[in-house]
């Protein structure tokens, strides 16, 4: 693969985590257990600073919001997850990911 398209392990994974998050969230319900999974997208992490310059700003303008997500921003959303304000939500994947998971800049 040259880079350009995801990898076979690395969506299998991905797939993996959605699945057992749902999976989990059926059996663990009626003890009132709660499980979601958050997804992060495009975040500006020591990682993501690694990324050829040229890569990156490609990568940048085919977010949504044109700009790169704060760890604050995946921060958010687990505080938000584990606030008590989330009984009712369970079995769902938070994308945190600018709006790039609904397809934008493909």
């Amino acid at each position: 693969m040259d880079g350009k398209y995801w990898s076979n392990n690395y969506s299998a994974s991905k797939a993996g985590v959605v699945g057992l998050t749902r999976s989990l969230a059926l059996e663990l319900g009626k003890y009132n257990v709660s499980v979601n999974a958050v997804a992060p997208g495009l975040i500006d992490t020591p990682l993501t600073q690694k990324i050829k310059k040229e890569a990156l700003e490609k990568l940048i303008q085919a977010q949504p919001s044109k700009t790169m997500g704060k760890p604050e921003d995946v921060a958010n959303a687990v505080s938000f997850l584990c606030s008590g304000k989330t009984n009712f939500i369970t079995g769902q994947i938070i994308y945190v990911d600018g709006g790039k998971s609904i397809g934008a800049g493909i």
